[in-house]
């Protein structure tokens, strides 16, 4: 288990194992949605933050969560509501999300900076509640 995840897993009080799967999900999602450069240097700045997007992709397993996120894109439930929504079908309250997002923005400004988040968080519409 990357420490980084561990790290996170223990400040939002949840499982390694939800939280390696709710990052990689996240990560995927500023992969697809954010600007490509600012979010390629933060994501490869992140320790293990490359594989954990390989494994989990921005997608929910098990009981059709990339179908529904497929689904919810498909009739503009994307987005940020959209990634929402997949990490509520994994098991996580909004306060879990929440506090899950605002760690990872504060674990990848101390891997990448504060001006490449800042690049990431102004080329993603709603993640600026987060930072």
């Amino acid at each position: 288990m990357n420490e980084v995840v561990t790290q996170i897993a223990d400040k939002v009080g949840i499982t390694p194992e939800k939280a390696e799967k709710a990052v990689g999900m996240m990560l995927g999602f500023l992969q697809r949605e954010g600007a490509d450069g600012p979010v390629a240097k933060m994501i490869e700045a992140i320790p293990g933050g490359t594989d954990l997007v390989a494994r989990f992709n921005g997608e929910g397993s098990g009981s059709g969560g990339g179908l529904l996120g497929g689904l919810m894109s498909a009739i503009g439930g994307g987005g940020i509501m959209g990634l929402g929504q997949q990490l509520m079908s994994e098991g996580l309250g909004m306060s879990e999300i929440s506090a899950l997002a605002k760690e990872t923005i504060a674990i990848a400004r101390q891997h990448a900076g504060d001006e490449t988040v800042d690049q990431v968080i102004a080329s993603v519409p709603g993640l600026s509640q987060f930072a």
